[in-house]
């Protein structure tokens, strides 16, 4: 073994003395299900056999993820943590190839900019592959040029085929650990290295994935007290499943599904699935544009109200600042039930508010047997117009503003709301799980399902939003409506730990994200940022969401639905919880009352704690 890290260098033989100290000193085990001492092992000798041979294209690492990209493996690869971990970072347009003489496989490759090739094997030894590299690729230079070739081979055995002349190849080790690596260095999350050790590629530029060790985090601590509160809040029925993802130093060092979609558990919760944000909506749609905009000079948080939403020009609500709307301590209303404004006293819909069918009048779908008149939005926004306004200045939290922001954001973008998000943030991001509306692009049984309405849909709510408002709204609102998967919401979060750039690319200015992100009215007793929310000024366990040791820098949003994210720039710290408490009844209060989602952040503190 030692003969083998000798050949590659000074740099191979440093990280050959950091591994075996590492082996020597850690023996605890971790959530990759083996001892520390192996797992570190396994790791390290997987990332020296994994490192890059050729990239004459630069085509390495991605970073616009705009790209059309593609991944052709042969039906007897059976490496799945490699596919697994690329599509970590994006949506890859996957292809099992069985007949290497199709011709329809040579027009799906003109299709794609970017095309990962994954070569083991006995796909070297397939002659029809070969035959095919002959008779096709070397015919089509241009192909070619933007193939990503990864022989899932070592070096030394590929000799035989050097007539395989791709500009772009990577060589990694077949197990769990070089498999991950090389994905996650295609994307730039970690650097390639040369065979001689020396760094090829830019790492660190989204997030990777490893370890609770790698980032000096006690893994045993940190599985057995996650695994006991989660379990025990399921049993207790707080909900019936529930989702954690934590990553430090941007690198996700846990993420684990518990429990089930539903009481009746039937189906597991993965970690693929998607959920409903409620409020932690505020911070994931309208706030980056807002403070996109703010960083262009397009926004100016001290402005009245009326300066970018003129239709309020002449309420009580003109000359309220957004500064002090976004911190809630503009004395604004909590919320409205719009919905009951639709229902007479015997219960049933005013007349010409609701249809049983869909029409050019009645378009906005409530469910499948009521759709809302296309025009009802201008009451919503006459509600909140006509609604009252305190004058006591005290941080009151309201949501109403919110149902407003889409708007406004159209207006200073002159882009649908929808797509500028998608456009300036979600899709560059790799965030394509984020969306309004999730039923147009996911199965329903990837969606958790929230509660039972008994008092304005009559139905399972499953795959639109919980929010009675925002539903009528069309389900898009910056109030509630966005669903996503905790990894994707992650890498949002990782963007704004970041101070506004994540994959190489710059989203918001880094002062609008310390502006936004910290304290605005702390001499008022008010502990919110802009939108964000923060730990309370003085700690109380009995009031507080957050853990004790949650720094005052850090931030966040809860939502009604269950859900809770929490970023710690002091700490690199990023904790997603998700659940669906509110099934099958908003009543359930058990989260509260059990404390578990500040006890599960507490305990990502306390193992920080205990591995030093």
């Amino acid at each position: 073994m030692l003969v083998y890290h000798l050949k590659y260098g000074k740099g191979k033989i440093l990280n050959l003395f950091i591994f075996w100290s590492i082996f020597l000193f850690c023996k605890v085990p971790n959530c990759w299900g083996q001892n520390q001492t192996d797992t570190l092992k396994l790791s390290r000798i997987s990332e020296i056999k994994t490192f890059i041979g050729s990239n004459d294209h630069n085509l390495l690492p991605i970073l616009s993820l705009k790209n059309n990209i593609g991944f052709i493996k042969s039906t007897y690869f059976n490496t799945p943590n490699f596919s697994n971990t690329l599509k970590k970072y994006t949506v890859i347009d996957t292809i099992n190839i069985s007949n290497w003489n199709d011709g329809t496989l040579l027009k799906w490759m003109t299709t794609k900019e970017i095309i990962i090739l994954a070569l083991d094997g006995q796909l070297l030894n397939d002659s029809s592959f070969n035959n095919w590299y002959k008779l096709t690729l070397e015919k089509n230079p241009k192909i070619l040029e933007k193939i990503i070739a990864v022989y899932f081979e070592e070096k030394d055995e590929l000799k035989q085929f050097e007539y395989l002349d791709f500009p772009t190849t990577i060589y990694a080790h077949k197990d769990l650990f070089g498999s991950s690596h090389a994905a996650q260095s295609i994307f730039g999350a970690l650097p390639f290295y040369n065979e001689e050790g020396e760094i090829q590629t830019q790492g660190n530029l989204r997030l990777s994935y490893g370890s609770p060790e790698m980032v000096n985090m006690d893994s045993t601590y940190l599985n057995h007290k996650i695994d006991s509160i989660a379990n025990m809040s399921i049993e207790k029925g707080a909900f019936p499943g529930v989702q954690v993802l934590i990553a430090k130093n941007q690198k996700v060092i846990f993420h684990k599904a518990y429990g089930f979609h539903t009481y009746d558990k039937i189906k597991k919760v993965q970690l693929t699935d998607l959920y409903d944000f409620a409020s932690v909506s505020k911070i994931t749609t309208a706030l980056p544009a807002l403070m996109k905009l703010n960083g262009e000079g397009k926004f100016d948080l001290d402005q009245p109200f009326k300066t970018y939403f003129p239709k309020f020009k002449k309420s009580n609500k003109a000359n309220l600042t957004y500064r002090e709307i976004l911190a809630h301590q503009s004395g604004l209303r909590p919320w409205i039930p719009y919905w009951k404004n639709t229902i007479k006293e015997n219960g049933k819909f005013k007349r010409r508010t609701f249809k049983n069918k869909y029409s050019r009048r009645y378009n906005v779908k409530i469910t499948n047997q009521l759709f809302l008149h296309k025009k009802y939005k201008k009451k919503i926004y006459k509600a909140i117009c006509n609604s009252e306004v305190s004058f006591d200045k005290k941080y009151k939290y309201s949501g109403l503003a919110f149902y407003l922001f889409p708007e406004l954001v159209e207006d200073l973008t002159n882009m649908d709301y929808e797509t500028y998000l998608k456009l300036n943030f979600y899709e560059p991001l790799g965030a394509m799980s984020l969306t309004y509306n999730p039923l147009r692009y996911f199965p329903k049984d990837q969606i958790i399902p929230t509660e039972q309405d008994t008092f304005f849909r009559k139905q399972q709510i499953h795959g639109t939003v919980h929010d009675e408002g925002a539903i009528m709204m069309g389900g898009v609102s910056a109030n509630a409506g966005l669903f996503g998967t905790a990894n994707d919401l992650a890498k949002l979060m990782q963007m704004y730990l970041n101070e506004g750039t994540y994959g190489g690319k710059r989203f918001i200015a880094k002062e609008s994200i310390q502006e936004f992100t910290k304290y605005q009215f702390p001499e008022n007793n008010n502990r919110r940022g802009l939108g964000f929310d923060k730990p309370l000024l003085e700690y109380d366990p009995v009031k507080s969401s957050v853990a004790k040791d949650a720094s005052p820098f850090s931030y966040g949003h809860s939502g009604y639905t269950g859900t809770f994210v929490w970023v710690d720039p002091e700490h690199e710290l990023i904790y997603i919880f998700f659940s669906n408490r509110v099934f099958p009844t908003r009543n359930n209060r058990k989260i509260y009352e059990l404390n578990i989602r500040p006890s599960i952040h507490q305990v990502i503190y306390d193992s920080m704690k205990n591995s030093n």
